[in-house]
């Protein structure tokens, strides 16, 4: 005889959350959500400011002012800082996300990390391989490969937001987790291929920098004071080195410990990210937004999007290759792993996921304009193309999303409901006895009172004259 087979766990895709997990995304989602908003309004308003006529001249003016200590190497124009500066603040965020997700979240379990991890490849590669093609076909520069690679977790919030769309929590860490692969991944790109010298004494003494950050956390030391003008300092000499100063930050953000000892309520990870977070959301990525923004939107120049191969492939990259590329990835893993999408999700949802993936805006914009710098003209088309590509984007992930709303909005309400009133929702007590023996008393007390408003209307109903008839004990 042979041994029976062990039942295999069949593990979903795309399935609830933990409880710390749901509470931890939905905080993080929050301050996302509200930068999300912040950044759309700073993306209209550079477009006003640079297309309205009396105000063009002034918003060249602000973006390409000069300050900082020439002598230092740091004498930038507004938006260079903008870029260089501040986006190391989002970067910063971008690498205690990373380092939280590899050690605490999603990405810490090898095959619950297979999915968003394969989503987030493929639609990296998708958008990459149509903007290729498409400028293969056209004869087009394929400097700008890159453009279309990256997704804007606030952006896409911000449209969630103000299309009033109630997403279940997992297909909002599903994106959130996405984003932060993503955002890894964009890292990497911008180290290997935007980097075209080095100053190898300027890049060691950011190393070394590092490593004293590095020393001064493992030793316990705390105090902003010390840390703030040491990670300028660092910054500094990695913006002198070659390598695009964004990184600073990333490296920065992964050392930071994201996992709790005895006695911690949150990690020290956590905790600045919490506060570092709205900078960065709130202040940082809106500003760089505003001087990135800024391009032309005549009809010749939207015409012209749709016209040359380099413009032509970023729109294609973020509208098609992005929806494809996460879908099939998506597809794939659960088609060829033991896993299986959630009984509560559907196919379409994933989709509608991908498509909201190809709002790509802060990062895209900063790798068009390391791709075509030297070329201020298709920087500019460049840019035009990311604002109408996530515009198409955000459209066709709206009109998706808006069919399943209704659906969304009462898995929302399940996830949300607390009928005992203990302040964790029901679907996460299922399995406490506690839970329902409190619910057991609850519904003995109603039906204590509807036995009690019963008996008063049996007793009203015999003191009124007439008031029933012999058939049925309707009402005569």
């Amino acid at each position: 005889m042979t041994a029976p087979r062990t039942p295999t766990t069949v593990r979903k895709a795309l399935g609830r959350l933990s409880l710390p997990e749901r509470t931890f995304i939905a905080d993080a989602l929050r301050t996302e959500t509200v930068g999300g908003v912040l950044l759309l309004l700073a993306a209209v308003a550079a477009l006003l400011w640079a297309n309205v006529p009396g105000l063009h001249h002034s918003y060249e003016t602000v973006s390409h002012f000069h300050l900082g200590p020439g002598a230092l190497g740091l004498h930038l124009s507004v938006a260079h800082w903008a870029a260089d500066g501040l986006l190391a603040l989002f970067f910063f965020v971008a690498g205690i996300e990373l380092k939280r997700e590899l050690v605490a979240g999603d990405l810490r379990d090898p095959k619950a990390a297979v999915l968003p991890v394969v989503a987030a490849l493929c639609g990296m590669a998708a958008p990459a391989l149509v903007y290729t093609l498409t400028n293969l076909a056209g004869n087009g520069s394929l400097q700008g490969w890159a453009v279309p690679t990256a997704t804007d977790i606030a952006f896409a919030l911000a449209v969630l937001a103000v299309i009033g769309t109630s997403l279940p929590s997992a297909l909002r860490a599903f994106l959130l987790t996405l984003a932060v692969v993503d955002d890894l991944f964009a890292i990497l790109i911008i180290a290997v291929f935007f980097t075209d010298r080095l100053n190898l004494a300027a890049l060691g003494g950011a190393a070394a920098g590092l490593a004293v950050f590095w020393l001064l956390l493992r030793k316990g030391v705390r105090g902003w004071y010390v840390y703030v003008p040491l990670a300028v300092v660092i910054w500094a000499l990695m913006y002198n080195s070659g390598v695009h100063a964004t990184i600073a930050g990333v490296a920065m953000g992964l050392m930071l410990r994201c996992t709790t000892r005895e006695g911690e309520q949150h990690s020290p990870g956590e905790h600045i990210e919490h506060l570092v977070r709205p900078l960065s959301a709130g202040l940082a990525v809106p500003l760089f937004a505003l001087f990135s923004a800024g391009v032309s939107i005549s009809g010749g120049a939207l015409g012209d999007v749709f016209a040359r191969p380099e413009t032509l492939g970023v729109v294609l990259g973020l509208v098609v290759g992005k929806a494809l590329g996460i879908f099939g990835g998506t597809w794939l893993t659960v088609r060829f792993t033991r896993a299986r999408l959630s009984e509560e999700l559907a196919w379409a949802d994933v989709f509608a996921m991908s498509s909201l993936a190809g709002i790509g805006f802060t990062v895209s914009l900063l790798i068009g304009e390391l791709a075509f710098g030297t070329d201020t003209v298709l920087t500019g088309e460049v840019k035009a193309a990311v604002l109408v590509g996530s515009l198409i984007a955000a459209v066709c992930a709206t009109m998706l999303l808006k069919l399943r709303n209704d659906r969304y909005r009462r898995l929302c309400e399940e996830e949300e409901r607390d009928e005992d009133l203990d302040g964790i929702p029901d679907v996460y007590e299922q399995g406490d006895p506690a839970y329902h023996l409190r619910m057991a008393e609850i519904h003995e007390r109603k039906a204590a009172e509807h036995r009690r408003l019963a008996a008063e209307a049996r007793r009203g109903l015999a003191e009124v004259p007439g008031g029933a008839g012999e058939e049925g004990d309707r009402p005569a």
